[in-house]
């Protein structure tokens, strides 16, 4: 049976269950058996390969030992397992990350899972259809590469999943325009289900690991921040499924969570989508500087990633930053113009993608775009290009995603930073604005494309941005109207 299959049959057999409700819940209870399972696959090789291999779980939770036999237990005996031994178990494993630190990534994996299932029967048979996919088979570990971000956009009914699934077209042409080398730090601080971390880390492989040593070394350069349970699990599994042995450095927690003040991090290269909309629990914001606090999470996140980013040092270029952000971000004014100049102050701020409409489709039809900076220069220009919708397509849906294969023309015109982009020239899609004109409009991005004439749109996301636009516009001239009447009742009072 093909892994899809599998993978359906699994969601049908669950369907079943009365403890299970609703797509999210499947997905979390997918995760963790999983999880399991491609442990042990792991497990399996590090075993031959280590003279000196230890068991990291009590050998009585390996899935070979309680799930692999397919007329192994079932029914109560089986649930009673799961819930009374296996879970207990392993969320209060006692590993000391530095003596045991696959056994530390599982305690961290099961610390807010749960078992959703009630049926033991049916749990048995999701585990049999488990037990027909090979993960130490290297072609169908990467074909279930694939098939787990289908389940991923599968999933719209699973709330606020929009949050960590980032389209594959993206994030490959984010790693291939960052192009990360073997030895830096790349880090993802709002890092979803790990598409970024798991592209980076094949780009890596693919292009300049050449050794066991080289691979090593690729294994300890990933690092990744997830806030909630779900996708932090999703994530652990991926990076398990890439060949990172101990995927210790994706951390379980709110990259937010911490004065901006005690970051003493130096991140190489920082890609990342970090969640736009939404807001921070009360007290986050304290965590950064007064002028620049904000409950807005992507605002959040753009301090951080300036702050983090590894400062130029002797015959090193300072650290380059990839970021899908939301065009709010863009004509945003008050703490996000503040924002807005220090970044172009800290870093070059070199260019902009502009996304069309429906990139995130079904999940939100927000507009999107892609900043690229790097740390260490102020920013003398930036680079906005428009990019395109295919000839023949109005929108991106479900069935017509947006495709790597699209992104070929701004790689060809890329060019190279190391000298400034030379070679890079304005066409209709690509212009460039500089800093003086920005700082002129009062740090607005939201800078259309001259090269198209005034469009007329009856997109209903885009008519709700630009009332946003104008809302924040009139905002702007009271507080402005404001001022000046209390400037001048002032003044009369003084007379």
């Amino acid at each position: 049976m093909s892994i899809s299959s599998a993978i359906k049959s699994i969601q049908d057999i669950m369907r079943k269950d009365a403890g299970v409700d609703g797509d999210a819940q499947r997905l979390g209870q997918m995760s963790w058996l999983l999880f399991l399972k491609v442990f042990d696959a792991q497990e399996e090789e590090l075993e031959l390969e280590l003279d000196d291999y230890r068991e990291p779980i009590p050998e009585q939770f390996l899935w070979r030992n309680w799930a692999a036999d397919n007329e192994g237990i079932t029914g109560d005996e089986l649930l009673e397992f799961v819930n009374d031994e296996l879970f207990p178990e392993l969320k209060n494993l006692t590993a000391p990350i530095d003596k045991n630190p696959r056994g530390f990534v599982v305690k961290a994996a099961f610390s807010d899972a749960f078992n959703y299932m009630k049926n033991g029967t049916l749990l048995r048979q999701v585990i049999n259809k488990l037990n027909e996919i090979d993960f130490t088979d290297s072609n169908e570990r990467h074909l279930f590469g694939d098939l787990y971000e289908q389940i991923l956009k599968d999933l719209q009914s699973a709330g606020n999943a929009g949050e960590f699934y980032t389209p594959r077209a993206i994030t490959k042409f984010i790693v291939a325009v960052a192009n990360p080398q073997l030895g830096e730090s790349i880090m993802d601080p709002a890092c979803g289900t790990g598409g970024f971390l798991a592209c980076a880390f094949d780009h890596v492989k693919a292009n300049y690991v050449k050794t066991s040593d080289d691979h090593q070394t690729l294994q300890q350069q990933i690092f990744g921040v997830e806030k909630k349970q779900l996708p932090h699990l999703l994530c652990t599994t991926n990076m398990m499924l890439h060949g990172i042995e101990v995927p210790v450095q994706i951390k379980h927690g709110n990259t937010l969570n911490k004065p901006l003040s005690s970051w003493d991090e130096a991140i190489d290269v920082i890609i990342t989508n970090p969640p736009f909309g939404g807001t921070e629990e009360d007290g986050i914001e304290k965590n950064f500087p007064s002028e620049f606090q904000t409950r807005e999470t992507a605002d959040l996140f753009l301090q951080l990633i300036i702050e983090v980013l590894a400062a130029p040092s002797a015959g090193k270029e300072g650290g380059r930053a990839a970021v899908v952000l939301p065009d709010g971000t863009l004509f945003g004014e008050g703490v996000k113009t503040k924002i807005k100049k220090m970044l172009m102050d800290e870093c070059n701020l070199h260019t902009i993608v502009r996304l069309p409409n429906g990139v995130f489709n079904p999940y939100t039809g927000i507009k999107t775009n892609i900043l690229f900076f790097t740390k260490g220069t102020p920013t003398k220009e930036v680079w906005f290009y428009e990019h395109p919708y295919p000839e023949g397509v109005k929108n991106y849906n479900k069935t017509k995603p947006m495709k790597f294969e699209e992104f070929e023309t701004e790689l060809a015109w890329w060019g190279n930073e190391a000298d400034g982009f030379a070679a890079r020239v304005e066409n209709e899609q690509a212009w460039k604005v500089s800093i003086d004109d920005i700082i002129a409009r009062n740090y607005n991005l939201d800078i259309k494309n001259p090269h198209v004439g005034e469009v007329i749109s009856h997109d209903p996301q885009e008519l709700l941005t630009d009332y946003a636009k104008q809302q924040a516009d009139i905002k702007a001239i009271r507080d402005q109207l404001k001022g000046i009447l209390s400037n001048a009742l002032q003044g009369s009072a003084n007379e």
